[in-house]
């Protein structure tokens, strides 16, 4: 098996941003020379409806793109929760958005990072970033991609479709950094 490979379930509505999250892990990735696989999944609704993504990393060729298990989960809002807590690898890591998912801690065997991401979102100034923030949770909780190579995706990926909001997205990025490091107590 590879020294590296590495698995993500990111999930939520329709609507925010868990694809955007996955991709920009999956771009992360493919800029680290890895073997990356992304694989949408939607409930039939155009918005509101359930969403989730898969993402594997591997330094070698992937023989199936399907994340059985995970070694990080991203939720964003309840039912995704309920939905996914059984895929997290033993020792994996939980990053959710506390302000629209209760976690009671039923499982003592993962990492869990609960991130307030709805209202640092707000208080950025845009509802459109809960993801940004989650996903800076997830890279420093995680390590799944580098940081720095993150950070350049960011301003490839986002940065050319909107240069105005750029900033925003990498304080976003930042600020969800910073509150992983607060609850993982580094």
């Amino acid at each position: 098996m590879s020294s590296y490979f590495k698995t993500l379930l990111a999930a939520g509505f329709g609507g925010q941003g868990v694809m955007v999250l996955g991709q920009l892990v999956a771009y992360t990735g493919i800029a680290e020379g890895r073997y990356v696989t992304w694989i949408p999944s939607y409930g039939p609704e155009m918005r509101g409806g359930t969403a989730n993504c898969g993402v594997v990393l591997s330094e070698d060729e992937i023989g199936s793109p399907v994340v059985a298990e995970a070694d990080v989960l991203v939720v964003m809002n309840q039912p995704s929760l309920s939905k996914f807590i059984d895929r997290i690898k033993p020792g994996g890591v939980l990053v959710y958005n506390s302000d629209m998912v209760e976690y009671s801690g039923e499982r003592t065997d993962i990492v869990p990072v609960g991130v307030p991401a709805s209202t640092v979102a707000a208080e950025l100034g845009s509802d459109r970033i809960p993801n940004i923030i989650l996903l800076g949770a997830v890279v420093e909780s995680s390590k799944i991609v580098a940081d720095d190579v993150c950070i350049e995706t960011i301003k490839e990926k986002l940065g050319t479709k909107k240069p105005k909001l750029l900033p925003m997205n990498l304080h976003a990025y930042e600020r969800g950094k910073e509150i992983a490091r607060a609850v993982l107590g580094r």
